[in-house]
């Protein structure tokens, strides 16, 4: 896998209500699928219906608190990424939604003040080294806690299996 870039940008979908779960995400009625592509289709579907005919390859979703909660659902970063989302920020996450965006190889950060600063539509830039988001078409900005080396290597390596992959084939 190719190493993360130092920046992104994309354009911001924002949902500010705190607690979106998995089943908002990707609704339930489509666990039965496991291709993102075609999960693709249905993301956020519940809670934004036009969203998938919005979204392009490099968009950023913020969010507010409590992001990805409810069941133990990989579909919900398989979704989003497959819809060509780069990068989930938001004002914090569930634990397990974070941990499987991570093990997926999909980007999530934690800045609690983007929703604040970030309207739908807004060109953003985040800069992955130095913790900072920026919103380009507003001139606001704000920081972020950076990677830690070992969530930065499981990204570029793809997830965690294709990381224990790499390290097992070192060994």
């Amino acid at each position: 896998m190719p190493e993360l870039p130092t920046n992104l940008k994309g354009f911001a979908h924002v949902y500010e209500r705190a607690h979106i779960n998995t089943d908002e995400i990707i609704p339930a009625r489509y666990l039965n699928v496991h291709e993102e592509a075609e999960l693709a289709k249905y993301a956020m579907e519940d809670i934004d219906p036009t969203f998938v005919k919005r979204v392009k390859p490099g968009d950023v979703v913020i969010a507010g608190e409590n992001f990805g909660c409810g069941s133990s659902r990989e579909h919900a970063v398989w979704a989003l990424r497959g819809a060509g989302v780069k990068v989930v920020v938001a004002k914090s996450y569930a634990r397990i939604f974070f941990r499987n965006a991570i093990n997926n190889g999909f980007l999530a950060i934690e800045c609690p003040e983007a929703v604040d600063i970030v309207q739908t539509g807004d060109e953003v830039e985040i800069d992955l080294a130095a913790g900072r988001l920026r919103n380009l078409t507003r001139g606001a900005e704000a920081s972020f806690v950076p990677l830690s080396d070992f969530a930065r290597e499981m990204i570029e390596d793809g997830g965690l299996l294709p990381h224990i992959q790499k390290k097992a084939a070192k060994a």
